[in-house]
């Protein structure tokens, strides 16, 4: 079921960075050259992303990672996002007349954590001095960098938001446009917060300057977040959470991510002839498809912050678990009728890169602001969007992911990592929302079962399976609806529709994925990259 081959993988044997656009790619390696390890290469990447993807990540976002550190000899996982702030309450919302968290705008703030992560991550395990990680991408702010196909496209997507705001519209757009590709961007708010960020550390942007501009852009907007807020915040180390699946481990972290749902699938889908089902492709995909909605049936009713709500993780990964729920599944007929979370989208603007260096430390990083431009509104002067992570609160009290103060909401994000014997194997995720496990569930599958190299692994055609159109844990009643990629043969949409399911063939939303390969036998990296983004797999 591959796809057509576009690129070949990429090779190295002394380290590689994959992201989703060259120059953060590049500016990784060139950190690696200089004598960091992947640690230092990831944050120098993801801060240059934040420049150069503004719509998908940057300052005003959250961020989780997971390390594999040769040193440590075990996966770290932190959680770098977000909690609402103190004045964020259910009665803020009843008072302005709101059932739901809006999509865009104030109201969907919550402390950006980003910062504090690559701070508390550098503090771990960085090798290089703090300021040189971000030297490059100042440089690159004040001199201009050069807008790449898929990064303008999605840009020009957004412009009628950007025009409304007008932070968004001084910092992002080009008179009365995005800007086009290959033309020259600058960004020197960007540039002076990053230099005060390189100066001052994290204080700069939760006790500093920095936070002082958004909490008063806050109080402007009639937002509950407070200077108070950014200087309370903390990230937080994790334990990461495995299922052992064809003969390795892989690793996801817990709630409030929805990594578990990865975990779940493969629970699931190994009670099933996998390679048996590979040759008929409808059968195959009506198996996964099926897998998925099971899975998303938890996730709509259990995921939440685990400091206020206990997600049963044990259970759900127990093997028991996986045949109950693999005996739920009709081979011959689509459910229609599950607890399906459907409010969240399909695809939103996230970036994910892995490093690796000469040692073997992995690093699996994704951060975000959630939709394209986040909330939308751009805090005058400080050259990057604020997120809307907000949204995916429920205001329905007795829901794990109900809106409380300090809680941090549910959470879409979720880097991956896979260990052989305890050492890691395959640094990778996939972007995009709600396709995010359903992604990750195909690459490995391309991977392990079918045998796939790590980049045709990303480019085989993907199908996206969405819910209703309903509120967090609300009842899905019409089956959802399974998008495929064109290159899917025609058979598979015939016989997925013969098994009742409503298939939509279309081009957009399957994610974009960025993965590296140890292959600690031959001493080489192998990488991957898929077209579906700008980014690229740069070894050294």
């Amino acid at each position: 079921m591959d796809g057509k081959r576009e690129r070949p993988v990429a090779v190295a044997t002394d380290g590689m960075v994959a992201t989703s656009q060259p120059l953060a790619a590049a500016i990784g390696v060139e950190v690696l050259r200089a004598g960091g390890n992947a640690i230092d290469a990831a944050l120098a990447a993801n801060i240059a992303l934040g420049l150069v993807e503004p719509m998908s990540c940057g300052l005003g976002g959250d961020m989780f990672a997971l390390v594999g550190s040769a040193a440590e000899g075990q996966l770290a996982g932190l959680n770098g996002s977000g909690r609402a702030p103190k004045g964020m309450t259910l009665d803020l919302f009843r008072e302005r007349g709101l059932d739901r968290v809006p999509t865009r705008g104030p109201l969907t703030w919550t402390v950006p954590g980003c910062v504090d992560g690559w701070a508390t991550l550098h503090e771990r395990f960085g090798r290089l001095p703090w300021r040189e990680l971000f030297q490059p991408t100042i440089e690159a702010a004040r001199d201009g960098f050069r807008v790449t196909p898929v990064i303008a496209r999605a840009w020009a997507e957004d412009t009628d938001l950007l025009a409304k705001d007008a932070g968004s519209a001084e910092t992002f757009l080009v008179g009365d446009r995005a800007p086009r590709v290959g033309e020259t961007f600058r960004n020197a708010d960007l540039a002076d917060v990053l230099s005060a960020l390189a100066r001052d550390g994290a204080d700069a942007f939760y006790r500093g300057d920095v936070g002082a501009n958004v909490a008063a852009c806050a109080r402007n907007l009639g937002s509950p977040l407070s200077r108070d807020d950014l200087a309370s915040h903390t990230s937080t180390w994790v334990e990461p959470i495995a299922l052992s699946f064809r003969g390795v481990d892989v690793w996801e972290l817990p709630p409030n991510t929805q990594g578990v749902v990865v975990l779940e699938m493969l629970n699931i889908l190994s009670r099933f002839d996998l390679e048996a089902l590979h040759d008929d492709p409808a059968a195959y995909l009506h198996i996964l498809v099926e897998a998925k909605k099971l899975a998303y049936e938890n996730r709509a009713r259990l995921y939440a912050d685990p400091e206020f709500s206990r997600t049963p993780i044990e259970r759900l990964l127990a093997p028991g678990h996986g045949e109950s729920q693999a005996a739920r599944i009709d081979a011959d007929r689509a459910a229609v009728s599950l607890a399906e979370d459907g409010s969240l989208p399909g695809s939103s603007d996230t970036v994910y890169l892995t490093a690796v260096d000469e040692d073997r430390n992995a690093v699996s990083l994704i951060q975000s602001i959630y939709h394209g431009f986040g909330s939308g509104i751009t805090p005058p002067g400080l050259g990057f969007a604020m997120q809307n992570r907000g949204a995916l609160f429920a205001l329905d009290p007795r829901h794990p992911n109900a809106l409380a103060p300090g809680k941090r909401p549910f959470h879409t994000i979720i880097p991956a990592m896979v260990t052989e014997r305890g050492r890691p194997v395959f640094s990778f995720g996939v972007m995009g929302g709600d396709m995010q496990p359903q992604g990750q569930v195909q690459v490995l599958l391309n991977l392990l079962v079918h045998g796939s190299d790590p980049q045709r692994a990303g480019e085989a055609p993907r199908f996206r399976h969405d819910g209703s159109s309903t509120p967090t844990g609300d009842v899905m009643r019409d089956g959802g609806i399974v998008h495929l990629e064109p290159e899917f043969p025609d058979e598979a949409a015939a016989g997925l529709r013969r098994r009742g399911h409503r298939v939509e063939i279309t081009t957009g939303g399957y994610g974009g994925y960025q993965g590296v390969w140890i292959d600690r036998d031959r001493g080489v990296l192998l990488g991957g990259s898929e077209p579906r983004k700008d980014g690229l797999a740069l070894g050294t």
